[in-house]
């Protein structure tokens, strides 16, 4: 049976009278790469920033391995690896002086010689290696977004959080980075994976939550969502906007696919 690395239990988070999340519960497994879908301002960077310790949350609680997220705050983000749909990088470093800090903040994590190793793999795969001792204020933002992918690829962390992962990434990059979040996989890595895109999180995702308006209203793999008699047949993208109510968008599409309106 697989170990259960992050664990919500009622997780909430209050910002004044907005409910941001609202006592959402979940559980993902060792080696699982789990979808967390919404649309805009449904509460999916809110959660990811609790779950990356960057938000303290109003209530509930959540776990990473076993370690309480609010007492154990030190030990989770040891433990967790991050990648931002906006990375902020420090432009005044040369790519690999950025690889070393980062290495430096994990010192647990592998050893230094199998970090560099794989860093130098990943650098390579990005075609980031010419580039590795400029300065980051030269990067372009796919650039930018494949360093930070390498800061925390060359990681042994038991947990990924990733937002957004293709932004700005051309489609050999983006072909890369999903083989390399299976393999990451394979070997025992959590991934929990925020993404717009549904050909993504059906490409890549074992099982996928999709919250609305800060609570979840359907978590499970894409055959089990489809049991519903008026979800069978659907792609990932159809169910998500079935179940996120947006049926609207059927009369949008109509209406600008209507070749006897006026411009």
């Amino acid at each position: 049976m697989p170990e259960d690395i992050l664990v919500l239990n009622q997780l909430s988070k209050q910002f004044d009278s907005l409910t941001a999340v609202n006592g959402i519960d979940l559980r993902v497994s060792t080696g699982e790469i789990f979808g967390f879908l919404g649309p805009n301002g449904a509460g999916k960077t809110t959660t990811i920033k609790i779950i990356a310790g960057l938000l303290l949350p109003t209530g509930g609680s959540a776990s990473i391995c076993g370690h309480s997220l609010m007492a154990e705050s030190r030990i989770c983000r040891q433990l967790t690896g991050y990648i931002p749909d906006r990375p902020y990088l420090y432009e005044k470093l040369t790519g690999a002086e950025y690889l070393s800090f980062i290495a430096s903040l994990y010192p647990h994590s592998t050893d230094s010689d199998r970090q560099q190793a794989r860093a130098e793999e990943y650098l390579h795969l990005f075609d980031l290696q010419q580039w590795r001792n400029n300065l980051i204020e030269s990067y372009s933002h796919g650039m930018r977004q494949k360093l930070i992918m390498t800061s925390m690829l060359m990681l042994d962390v038991p947990l990924l959080i990733v937002d957004e992962p293709m932004v700005g990434l051309d489609p050999k990059s983006a072909r890369i980075v999903k083989e390399l979040f299976r393999k990451k996989a394979r070997q025992g890595t959590t991934i929990f994976l925020s993404t717009h895109s549904m050909e993504i999180a059906e490409e890549l995702c074992d099982r996928v939550s999709i919250i609305v308006n800060g609570s979840i209203i359907a978590s499970g793999d894409i055959d089990s969502l489809r049991q519903d008699p008026s979800l069978a047949g659907k792609n990932l993208e159809e169910l998500f906007l079935q179940l996120t109510g947006a049926f609207e968008l059927q009369h949008v599409i109509a209406a600008l696919r209507d070749d006897t309106g006026t411009n």
